[in-house]
């Protein structure tokens, strides 16, 4: 999976329709649906799973604006309690990100995904792997158990990471975080105020 350079974030708000027909580096046509997008069935959902709008964040463990605004992301959801929080990882920090993406989709597999998400997203350092192990022992959780995880859905965490890294590159993202709220794309950290904005309009399309 290839990395891009994290100072290619695009700063600006940048608002478009989901996109039906993208152009990947290829050269070739590829669909890219709603339900690939908010629906993905290996994609680990927060919030209210049965909510009436559904925020995706493309984020990386190590990208320090994804870090500082996560607890806001959070806040807004729990507040408004009807909405689908889908954090898709997008490892664009090199190898230790994706190392950090693996283990926590490991620890989904075994029902302990918020914790280990909250206990990364929690330290606003950058992050090698063996940091990564130490906080999500600190957290209690159990390092051999994510292990196995990861290695019995090898596949199903790499395809799911590569579905991710896809559908970035179809919205013309140019690093993390980057969002999708209802109808509209956005690269760049959301405040508060533009979030709940965000899920308002989604709401009333």
């Amino acid at each position: 999976m290839r990395m891009i350079d994290r100072r290619r974030l695009l700063s600006v708000a940048a608002s478009a329709a989901i996109l039906v027909v993208v152009a990947p580096r290829t050269g070739s046509t590829q669909q890219l649906t709603r339900d690939d997008v908010f629906r993905d069935p290996d994609t680990p959902v927060l919030g209210n799973p049965n909510g009436d709008v559904t925020v995706v964040e493309f984020f990386d463990y190590q990208c320090p604006y994804c870090k500082k605004s996560h607890p806001d992301v959070k806040s807004v959801v729990a507040e408004d309690g009807n909405v689908r929080l889908i954090m898709k990882d997008w490892p664009v920090f090199g190898d230790a990100s994706v190392f950090a993406a693996q283990a926590v989709l490991g620890a989904n597999e075994i029902g302990v995904y918020e914790k280990a998400m909250d206990v990364l997203m929690a330290t606003p350092a950058s992050l090698s792997e063996e940091d990564v192990k130490r906080l999500l022992t600190s957290a209690g959780l159990d390092l051999g158990k994510i292990a196995a995880a990861v290695r019995q859905n090898d596949k199903k965490i790499s395809n799911l990471l590569t579905r991710n890294y896809d559908q970035a590159l179809a919205f013309n993202f140019g690093g993390t975080p980057s969002f999708v709220v209802g109808k509209t794309a956005y690269s760049g950290v959301l405040s508060k105020d533009q979030l709940r904005d965000l899920i308002k309009q989604a709401r009333a399309a």
